[in-house]
């Protein structure tokens, strides 16, 4: 590049233009055609090397089927779909390739389009959705969620809560599984009760279950039964729905300052330390980009130990048997096409 520049602002270059051209024109447009070529490179290779760099630190976890999950993504919950839209379209552009949305989120259309727009091949995004309560005893459920989505498969399908039919929701997820329509299949918010019995009616052992965790309460209990099966586990309200009581720990403090990280992306870490998929939710295209800026430092096994400490075994949500039935009744209302 620097031999071409330097040839171009030599003598010669004029010598060999035709006469009527002036010296001082054709070297201003000479200079001018140099910074445009510069520019056009110069993007070129800081976009290849910052993608480059994301996919080779970009860490993933093997599921019990043998694939591969990226650990960390981007969560659409709470967002309408021109934000999912917007956060989905900037995230996969930093090198996030996790997006998880869902039937209730009523934002499947707006995350396909932003998968599609993106430029990425559909094997390098690793999609997941759910399916809602009230699709359950639907057996168009899993191809009317995929033409929303405006895919042929998703890479993870789940069962969204332990409402109403909740069996025949499953049977749809295992039947998309054989098919092909979903690479590896969850469970959300079957903990308890909900996925003992299920443990004893499955056909095909789930890959992922997706429930609160956060350093506060960390699912010791469910986490016995998801280690004999060898189901991951993905978190949500990550970073303990916002509770400043959390975030402003002394030791998530300490290793902040110790190694150049808020204290959300310390919690963020420990969540993928501890095994977990993590995918914090954001409109705030900085926070999505700092949310993804927690791969380049280690916690130690002495302070992911003095963070177990913070177990308090308490969750945020609780949910009821009142509610449950409000679920299994409530139709999302989808985005139209």
């Amino acid at each position: 590049m620097t031999q071409i520049l330097r040839f171009a602002q030599n003598d010669i270059c004029f010598r060999s233009l035709p006469q009527y051209s002036t010296e001082s024109a054709v070297r201003k447009m000479i200079q001018a055609a140099m910074r445009f070529v510069h520019s056009v490179l110069q993007n070129f290779y800081c976009t290849k090397s910052r993608l480059r760099t994301y996919t080779q630190i970009m860490e993933k976890i093997t599921l019990n089927n043998k694939i591969e999950c990226p650990v960390i993504g981007i969560g659409t919950f709470m967002l309408s779909p021109a934000e999912a839209e917007n956060s989905v379209r900037e995230a996969l552009k930093m090198g996030y390739s996790l997006v998880d949305t869902a039937n209730a989120y009523m934002n499947e259309r707006a995350c396909g389009r932003a998968i599609k727009s993106s430029g990425l091949k559909r094997e390098e995004v690793f999609l997941s959705t759910k399916l809602w309560a009230s699709e359950f005893e639907n057996p168009n459920a899993v191809d009317e969620t995929l033409e929303r989505l405006g895919m042929d498969y998703v890479d993870l399908l789940y069962i969204h809560q332990p409402a109403g039919n909740w069996l025949s929701g499953y049977r749809l997820l295992e039947k998309a599984y054989r098919e092909g329509k979903a690479k590896s299949i969850g469970i959300s918010n079957f903990e308890g009760k909900y996925i003992e019995e299920l443990e004893t009616k499955w056909e095909i052992a789930p890959q992922f279950i997706q429930v609160e965790a956060h350093p506060y309460f960390t699912q010791k209990d469910l986490r016995k039964t998801l280690d004999k099966h060898g189901i991951r586990l993905m978190s949500w309200y990550p970073l303990g729905h916002g509770d400043k009581s959390l975030l402003e720990e002394e030791i998530f403090k300490t290793l902040g300052e110790k190694y150049g990280k808020s204290p959300a992306q310390v919690i963020l870490r420990w969540h993928t330390q501890m095994g977990f998929v993590v995918i914090p939710g954001s409109k705030n295209v900085a926070h999505i980009k700092d949310n993804l800026n927690i791969l380049d430092f280690t916690l130690t096994a002495d302070e992911m130990a003095e963070i177990a400490k913070l177990d308090k075994g308490v969750r945020y949500y609780n949910r009821t048997d009142e509610q449950l039935a409000q679920f299994a009744a409530w139709q999302p209302e989808y985005e139209k096409a």
